[in-house]
């Protein structure tokens, strides 16, 4: 008789202990199911950060282009600019030879005459 009410006591026992386990394990499940849910927003996010970080790419690569075709268009007007400066450079140093040439040829004159 003992071992009768020891068995079905056991029996008993047990079966409370794995539905308390089970609770428990139920219990954890939720836990999971709502880091799921979390993560799940947190990749929604990410999805839309990465959105944005690909828009804002697009349009600094717009706008870097456009740098570009302003530095470009400058660069030939300054070459432009310099080729006109070094026109004017040339001229001056050919007018400073043959007014030098003059002043020698003057000065060659003044002393053929004087002698």
């Amino acid at each position: 008789m003992m071992e009768a009410m020891t068995k079905s006591w056991t029996d008993e026992r047990l079966e409370e202990r794995f539905d308390a386990i089970d609770r428990r394990f139920d219990a954890v499940d939720q836990r999971f199911a709502e880091v799921d849910r979390r993560f799940d927003a947190v990749d929604q996010r990410f999805d839309r950060v990465e959105g944005e970080i690909r828009d804002l790419r697009l349009d600094m690569k717009a706008g870097f282009e456009r740098v570009d075709e302003r530095f470009e268009k400058m660069n030939t007007e300054m070459k432009a600019g310099f080729e006109r400066v070094d026109e004017r450079f040339e001229a001056m140093h050919r007018l400073m030879i043959q007014g030098g040439i003059v002043i020698i040829a003057a000065l060659l004159g003044l002393i053929g005459t004087q002698l």
